[in-house]
C-alpha cells in the first residue's frame, strides 16, 4: 500500500525575506528525490496544492515556494474572476511590481536558497535535484537548470513563456551551454509568448550545447492548460503533462 502524502507550509529563510512555500513527501520516514516546483503567476493557492501533492504521491519530495514572497505571502493577489471581463488584465497590471521586483538575479538568488534547503532537509535524498515550472515558472525552471549545472539533474517546462525571446537577457536559450540536466519542454499551442520563431531559436541554442531535451507543442491545449482554476486547463494535456514529467523525473533519478 502507498504511504499517504505529507503536506506542510513551510518556511525558507533567504537573504531579502522569508519565503512561504508548499512542502509535499510520502509520509514513510524516508528520503525522496527532491524537486523545486515554480509556480505560474497566480502563485500558491489551492489548484498548485493538490499538484504538489499528486507528484509527490509517485516519490518526490516536494518545494513549491512563494516567488513573489518580497511582496507578502501567498496569495499575493487572488486568482481573478475570469467570468468578470478585463479581471485577468487587472490581475497581470497589479502583478508588475511584483514581477520586476523578482529580478533576474534576485530569482536565481532564490534559487540557490531553495536548493539548498532541500539538500539540507532529511527527507530529501543526497545528490542532485530537479526542478519544474509553470508559465513564468518554466523560464525560472531553465534558468535554475543553467545557473547549478550539476546540481540540476532535471528540469521542465510546461507552457513556458519567452524562453527564446531575444529581447530579453534572462531568455534561458542564451544560458543553454551552461545547462548539464535532461529537459523536457512542453510548449502550448499558439502561444504568443512562445511563437514558433522562438520554439525553433531554443531548440537549435539546445542543439548547439548538446543539451539532452525533449521539446514538444502540445495541440489544442492554450497557454495555462495545467491550471485547472482557469480557463485555459485542458484535462487531456494535465494528464499527459504528469506522465511525461514523471518519465522524465523516473528516468533522471533512476540513474543516481
Amino acid at each position: 500500500m502507498t504511504s499517504p502524502v505529507a503536506f506542510d507550509a513551510v518556511e525558507i529563510p533567504l537573504p531579502d525575506g522569508t519565503a512561504d512555500a508548499y512542502f509535499a513527501h510520502l509520509d514513510d520516514g524516508r528520503a525522496y528525490p527532491g524537486l523545486l516546483f515554480y509556480p505560474d503567476a497566480f502563485g500558491l493557492r489551492p489548484w498548485l496544492g493538490e499538484m504538489v501533492r499528486t507528484i509527490a504521491a509517485h516519490g518526490f519530495a516536494v518545494l513549491a515556494p512563494n516567488v513573489f514572497y518580497r511582496s507578502g505571502r501567498a496569495p499575493v493577489l487572488p486568482v481573478p474572476d475570469f467570468s468578470e471581463p478585463d479581471a485577468a488584465m487587472k490581475f497581470f497590471t497589479d502583478l508588475g511590481p511584483m514581477r520586476e521586483a523578482l529580478t533576474p538575479d534576485k530569482a536565481m538568488q532564490d534559487a540557490h536558497g531553495y536548493l539548498a534547503w532541500l539538500s539540507a532537509n532529511d527527507l530529501v535524498a543526497p545528490g542532485a535535484l530537479a526542478t519544474t515550472g509553470y508559465c513564468m515558472g518554466g523560464r525560472l525552471a531553465l534558468r535554475t537548470a543553467a545557473t547549478f549545472g550539476a546540481q540540476v539533474a532535471a528540469a521542465a517546462s510546461f507552457h513556458g513563456g519567452f524562453l527564446a525571446a531575444e529581447d530579453r537577457p534572462d531568455s534561458p536559450h542564451h544560458t543553454a551551454a551552461d545547462i548539464t540536466a535532461e529537459l523536457f519542454i512542453a510548449h502550448a499551442d499558439n502561444d504568443s509568448s512562445m511563437p514558433p520563431e522562438q520554439i525553433t531559436r531554443l531548440e537549435q541554442a539546445l542543439d548547439t550545447a548538446g543539451v539532452r531535451y525533449t521539446s514538444v507543442v502540445y495541440p489544442d491545449a492554450p497557454h495555462g492548460f495545467t491550471q485547472q482554476d482557469t480557463p485555459a486547463y485542458r484535462e487531456d494535456a494535465y494528464q499527459r503533462h504528469l506522465h511525461d514529467l514523471l518519465t522524465l523525473l523516473h528516468r533522471a533519478f533512476d540513474k543516481e
